[in-house]
């Protein structure tokens, strides 16, 4: 049986093993088989020179909500399978400042792809998103992540 993923369990995993994230504000607010939302409030710790949220921050709040998605599979999956962000790109719309919510909702697309990964024994390539909203619901930023998925090879 698969441990459930919850934000508290994942923030306390941010803490000890991604201390930037941790204390650059970002969390895990929700998480769905389908969607994860993630929060930054920008702040003094994660701002940029033109007081708004750093890009590297809104990149780490995207990828969670993406990656959170798939370490979920995984774990539903009972399998040993690695995963590998092989790419990444950004858009940045508006100005973050602010409360910023990252939203994935590509959840059943890493299922197939976990799914597909674990049927066939082959690495597979996703493309997952997560978009940033200010809190007036404005798009602020756009990300895309090509995940890597493989099975680990048995001993």
């Amino acid at each position: 049986m698969a441990k459930k993923l919850t934000p508290s369990k994942i923030n306390t995993f941010l803490l000890f093993k991604l201390p930037s994230a941790f204390f650059s504000g970002v969390r895990l607010k929700e998480i769905t088989r389908e969607t994860a939302t993630v929060t930054v409030k920008h702040r003094w710790i994660n701002q940029n020179p033109f007081k708004s949220l750093y890009w590297a921050t809104q990149g780490m709040a995207s990828e969670l909500a993406t990656g959170v998605l798939v370490i979920q599979e995984i774990e539903a999956s009972g399998q040993k399978i690695s995963m590998l962000v092989r790419s990444q790109k950004g858009t940045f719309t508006k100005k973050a400042t602010g409360k910023i919510r990252f939203v994935c909702n590509d959840g059943l697309k890493v299922k197939e792809a976990i799914d597909k990964a674990i049927a066939t024994e082959e690495g597979q390539s996703l493309m997952v998103y997560a978009e940033g909203f200010d809190e007036t619901g404005e798009s602020v930023s756009h990300f895309e992540y090509e995940w890597g998925i493989k099975l680990k090879k048995k001993s």
